[in-house]
């Protein structure tokens, strides 16, 4: 059996990847369970450290997560227990989501507090045009890689 080794390169990613598969569904507490479960904490950390997935925006993913969940804003609205107007001040980036609302939306939506509590950038008081921010599609598209 070939030794474990630190994941340095792309290189070594692809073979622990590939012994990751071959081991997948061996049973916990054998010595290729112990190896399974020693390779996937080498791979989630190389992962993190050179394939990072940033969270979506957090009001981006809350329109993408109201799409999937078939929700509608006054359902949303209803949860939060604020006006149709106050929510859309918030989807709209006029108003920032306040704690409260991040406390009752992410398990609601299953979204992650993190993702959430991401700063995002508001409409300018006075302007008509949308904040520049990442967009639904590409953040769909990201999601789905």
């Amino acid at each position: 059996m070939k030794d474990i080794l630190p994941i340095r390169d792309d290189a070594a990613y692809t073979a622990a990847l590939a012994e990751v598969r071959r081991l997948w569904g061996t049973e916990p507490g054998t010595a290729a369970g112990d190896r399974l479960d020693v390779l996937m904490v080498l791979v989630d950390d190389y992962e993190n450290k050179h394939h990072a997935i940033e969270p979506p925006d957090p009001i981006d993913a809350i329109l993408l997560r109201m799409e999937t969940m078939d929700l509608t804003r006054n359902d949303i609205a209803r949860l939060l227990g604020i006006s149709s107007g106050r929510l859309s001040e918030i989807l709209n980036r006029r108003r920032r989501l306040t704690i409260e609302a991040i406390r009752t939306l992410a398990p609601a939506l299953k979204l992650s507090e993190r993702c959430l509590l991401q700063s995002y950038d508001l409409v300018p008081p006075g302007s008509a045009s949308r904040a520049r921010r990442p967009g639904l599609a590409r953040t769909k598209a990201r999601i789905a890689a």
